[in-house]
């Protein structure tokens, strides 16, 4: 199982760099960052530097949207850094949450997102797309390749990942809700003609190790109620019967009242006391590397062949150590 990082772009970018640059040295297969341009610092500019400074792992958002850039911007970027470091990126995307809620406007339809998948793969590896009647193609781009990675959580979110996308990113570590939504994506697939094996599946979540579990939950609270804004969404859209959507995904906002993106992703986000200790553990890996190992071998026996740490907590270095040296390479 290949393991990778994600990362905030918080200031000083060089503190993303320097734990990228780590990263390529101890056997991490990727670098992600947020992508939320009014939160954070904008990532394609860390991004280049991130692959100057580096030799071999993977480099993109987890995720990007496809309102917050026009797709052509958004291909051209990934066209840029590939033709000046050799294809070396990955397009994580979405509909968004928080770099479009921030600015008072909502996540993309699906049907939006389909088009800019489309529209994002075929400009980075240069062929031509017609954008709203004319004809467009990036033509220096040469030899250029950017898979797709779609995250979302919905059903027909899942059926169009698995119709469409080249991966997919399932922002949570918990297997129940692993194994239905990666069993989804690899149905859909199936049922449109594709090899569910060709669909790469990437689940990411906090990891921290440690001992003090109660110390370790608080560090990741967060992370329940950012899935939770999916959620809510979800059961606006679908209810909360566990007729469409399992009950282990949706029974926990109950007690949800909002959420103040203020403290997005971030440890002590007020927004997310809501959040029980059980989903805490079964959304994130917590503990010794022992339990995380375990976890990930339930996770890849599910279909998992990515994961990717979220680093957001006081035990980053510690963690990005403790994966290097006892979890890469044994699962």
């Amino acid at each position: 199982m290949d393991i990778g990082l994600v990362l905030q772009n918080d200031p000083p970018a060089r503190r993303v760099i320097e734990l990228a640059r780590r990263a390529d040295d101890s056997g991490y297969s990727h670098v992600w960052t947020f992508d939320s341009h009014v939160l954070w610092q904008e990532p394609f500019v860390v991004y280049a530097q991130i692959l100057a400074q580096t030799s071999r792992v993977m480099v993109g958002p987890l995720v990007t949207n496809p309102l917050s850039r026009d797709p052509s911007v958004t291909a051209s970027l990934f066209a840029t850094l590939n033709d000046t470091f050799g294809n070396r990126t990955v397009c994580g995307i979405g509909r968004g949450d928080s770099a479009l809620r921030v600015l008072g406007r909502r996540p993309a339809s699906l049907a939006v997102l389909s088009r800019a998948m489309r529209d994002i793969r075929d400009l980075a590896e240069g062929r031509s797309v017609d954008m709203d009647g004319t004809p467009v193609r990036i033509p220096w781009v040469r030899n250029g390749r950017l898979e797709i990675w779609m995250a979302g959580y919905g059903p027909k979110a899942l059926r169009m990942c698995g119709a469409e996308a080249d991966g997919f990113i399932l922002q949570c570590a918990d297997p129940d809700i692993a194994r239905w939504t990666i069993g989804s994506v690899r149905a859909a697939a199936a049922e449109a003609g594709r090899d569910p094996d060709d669909v790469t599946i990437c689940i990411a979540a906090p990891a921290y190790t440690g001992t003090d579990l109660t110390h370790m939950r608080e560090q990741t609270r967060w992370f329940g109620g950012m899935v939770g804004n999916h959620v809510a969404d979800l059961v606006a859209r679908y209810g909360d019967s566990g007729e469409m959507i399992p009950r282990a995904l949706t029974d926990y906002i109950k007690a949800r009242e909002g959420y103040d993106y203020s403290h997005h992703g971030k440890a002590g986000n007020p927004s997310t006391t809501f959040v029980p200790d059980e989903v805490v553990d079964r959304f994130c890996l917590l503990g010794p590397p022992e339990a995380h190992i375990d976890r990930l071998k339930e996770l890849r026996e599910i279909g998992a062949s990515h994961f990717s740490v979220y680093l957001m907590h006081d035990g980053a270095d510690a963690t990005l150590e403790s994966y290097a040296e006892r979890v890469i390479g044994t699962v």
